[in-house]
This record gives C-alpha cells, sequence and structure tokens, in this order.
C-alpha cells in the first residue's frame, strides 16, 4: 500500500475518489462546522492549520500503512463533497473499519453508498483485508441505510461503544467479509 501511490477510484455516481491535497483544507473546516457532521464525527477540523495537519496525516497514515483515506470529489480531480476510507487498517489481521461523511450539498443521492461500495471492493481485492467493519451510533439512521444499501451485514449493538459531544452512544456494527461481493 505505502510503496504505491494512492489510487483515483471512480464512482458508479458519477464522482471520484481522490487523495486529499492541501488546497482542500477549506473543505475540511466546512464539515467541521457543519452539525449533522460534528455530530456523528470525531475530531472534525474547525480551523486551516487544524485542517491542513489532518490532511498530512492522512498522507502519513497511507505510508504507514494504518488508514487510507480519500476526499469524495468531482472528476478531474474537482471540488470535494465528502471523504471516505479506512481506518485501523490491520494488514496481518485482514481488517479496517470505514469512515464516511458527506457534506450537504452532496447528501441523499446515493454517494455514501457508492463510495463505501468502491472502497470496499478495494479493500477487499486489492487490499486483501478479509473482514470490514462499519459502526455507527444507534441514534443515526442514515448510516444504517448506507450500511444496508452497500451490503454491509448486521451483526449487533455494541453497548456505550462510542463517546459523542452528548454522551456515550450505543453502535450498531455492520460487517462485510471477502466472499460476501
Amino acid at each position: 500500500m505505502a510503496q504505491n501511490a494512492q489510487p483515483v477510484l471512480p464512482l458508479s455516481c458519477g464522482l471520484e475518489l481522490r487523495p486529499w491535497r492541501l488546497s482542500d483544507t477549506d473543505v475540511l473546516v466546512a464539515a467541521g462546522r457543519d452539525p449533522a457532521i460534528r455530530q456523528w464525527n470525531l475530531l472534525p477540523a474547525q480551523t486551516t492549520d487544524q485542517a491542513r495537519r489532518r490532511i498530512e496525516r492522512m498522507h502519513e497514515r497511507w505510508q504507514s500503512e494504518s488508514s487510507a483515506i480519500w476526499a469524495i470529489a468531482r472528476p478531474g480531480g474537482g471540488e470535494a463533497l465528502g471523504l471516505i476510507g479506512w481506518r485501523d487498517i490491520d494488514l496481518k489481521g485482514g481488517s479496517a473499519e470505514i469512515v464516511y461523511w458527506i457534506l450537504p450539498p452532496a447528501r441523499g443521492g446515493g454517494v455514501a453508498v457508492a463510495a463505501a461500495q468502491e472502497v470496499s471492493r478495494w479493500a477487499l481485492n486489492d487490499l486483501g483485508l478479509h473482514r470490514l467493519r462499519l459502526c455507527h451510533s444507534v441514534a443515526n439512521p442514515a448510516s444504517c441505510r448506507v450500511a444496508d444499501k452497500a451490503g454491509y451485514s448486521f451483526e449487533g449493538t455494541m453497548r456505550g461503544a462510542l463517546l459523542h459531544a452528548d454522551g456515550w452512544h450505543d453502535q450498531h456494527l455492520h460487517a462485510l467479509v471477502a466472499g460476501d461481493i
């Protein structure tokens, strides 16, 4: 993974996945100010400096093979509309957890599902992982729909699994394993 440049992946919805660029800092700042993204995601960037550092960490983590995060963007390296990728990549253990968010203008059109399907194919087929996790607060039904439409099987509820700004949340656990797609 680290020896290769992060690939650009086309999406069925007409967008693409591309590496984050330092010129995308404004998008991360906007995401950090969006109430829905702040509610369901940890550590959103609030300032340009924080966004720049976050993008730098994305590239460092690609090189260290610990995560693979893409911008969901208009084709040809265009404007970023969201984020998707893998955190907690365990190459030896064959697993990772998907993370994503979509800015308001791109929500509701199947973008998250198309992106989740594409990064899942990449993780299973190109990276060689065996088990992919998608976890979300039980209070976030939109992510439950994304998981279902992207082919992730519901496995159960993890009690008090993640601390959000408003307190501890139970989380749904969904998974996709090699052979499911």
